[in-house]
């Protein structure tokens, strides 16, 4: 297997004249998409010490939280992926051993390369999976294909998210925008975080978030506040075959997003933890926002998930049918620009 280290982790690289991209071995995490010109990687780098998934001991490493978050906070960074769940595991699977966001964030992958190209498999046990994700790089985009294999007899519902979180120095305070294909928006049904502003269960249209105490707050520019926690799910429009976010840093002239087709990936979870979680491995110190594509709107358990069924008539999870396979795409693009750009555009890149 290829390798180079990354933070003390093992990982893969690809990169040509304009990014250079990082795969972590544990996990299969998109740790890095580095700009050569202006040596940003936009994609969250915790401040904690990473370690390998395999590592991790809930005795000797508590400090990065209980078992069901412990294993993934230790290792986790930039792009995870959430399969076969997008939240936390119920008390049941948690005692079986499964972890938040399922086996997608901590089995080990192999990675095969070949030039510009990074093909990463992982089977995950648990739940019956067989998984590959191949990136293509393509000038200033990586043109990534994903496919999940159910290796059992049952069809399988599940929750299917990339989970894309954005940090500094990219992200930063008041400054960096965002436009996405989104309409109509949901707040978190109950309190999300130590430092929630929006008003839970609110629903409203993209980006007017109803504030708690009345008023809104536009979600395309970064929050201005010392602290804040916030969690918004989003459908994407459903007239138009592509859906889209794209992020901005107007200082750097940079500008960060992804496409992808919406009947793939209907909903977009945003996520903001700006300081407010004091608990370690948080320490008040990690300033972020996700900006989650799936299959699901909101992070919950596999019962919630299926019990909620549908949002705003749309479906809350997907099938995979038995013994079936089922293949999605989607591009990430990196773009030197002068204002924010319309990532719609971004399919021809």
């Amino acid at each position: 297997m290829p390798a180079c280290l990354y933070r003390g982790r093992r990982a893969a690289s690809i990169e040509n004249a304009q990014l250079r991209v990082t795969v972590l071995v544990e996990g299969g995490h998109i740790a890095e998409v580095l700009d050569k010109r202006t040596g940003i990687n936009p994609l969250w780098t915790p401040h904690w010490e990473s370690i390998e998934p395999s590592s991790f001991d809930p005795v000797r490493h508590a400090h990065y939280g209980g078992v069901a978050d412990g294993r993934l906070l230790a290792g986790i960074a930039g792009h995870n992926l959430c399969l076969d769940i997008f939240g936390g595991p119920s008390a049941e699977e948690a005692a079986a051993g499964l972890t938040a966001h399922g086996e997608g964030s901590v089995v080990p992958y192999a990675i095969e390369m070949n030039g510009g190209r990074l093909v990463a498999h992982a089977d995950f046990p648990e739940a019956g999976l067989a998984f590959a994700r191949t990136l293509d790089l393509q000038r200033s985009a990586i043109a990534i294909s994903e496919t999940v294999t159910n290796m059992t007899a049952c069809d399988r519902p599940v929750g299917w998210t990339q989970h894309v979180t954005l940090g500094p120095p990219f992200l930063k305070h008041g400054v960096t925008e965002f436009r996405a294909s989104a309409t109509r928006s949901k707040v978190f049904d109950v309190t999300f975080g130590p430092a929630d502003y929006l008003a839970p269960g609110a629903t409203f249209d993209w980006p007017h978030a109803p504030r708690v105490g009345g008023g809104t707050v536009d979600l395309q520019r970064y929050t201005d506040a010392a602290t804040s926690s916030a969690y918004t799910a989003h459908l994407m429009d459903p007239s138009r075959t592509d859906a889209s976010f794209v992020a901005f840093d107007p200082g750097a002239r940079l500008a960060f997003g992804c496409v992808w087709r919406q009947a793939d990936f209907p909903w977009l979870g945003i996520w903001e933890e700006n300081r407010g979680r004091s608990a370690s491995p948080w320490n008040n110190r990690e300033v972020t926002r996700g900006m989650e594509f799936g299959v699901s709107p909101f992070p919950e358990t596999r019962r919630q998930m299926v019990e909620r069924g549908r949002l705003f008539d749309t479906p809350t999870f997907r099938w995979i049918p038995a013994r079936s396979e089922v293949t999605v795409k989607y591009l990430i693009v990196m773009l030197q620009t002068e204002r924010v750009p319309d990532p719609l555009s971004w399919q021809s890149t």
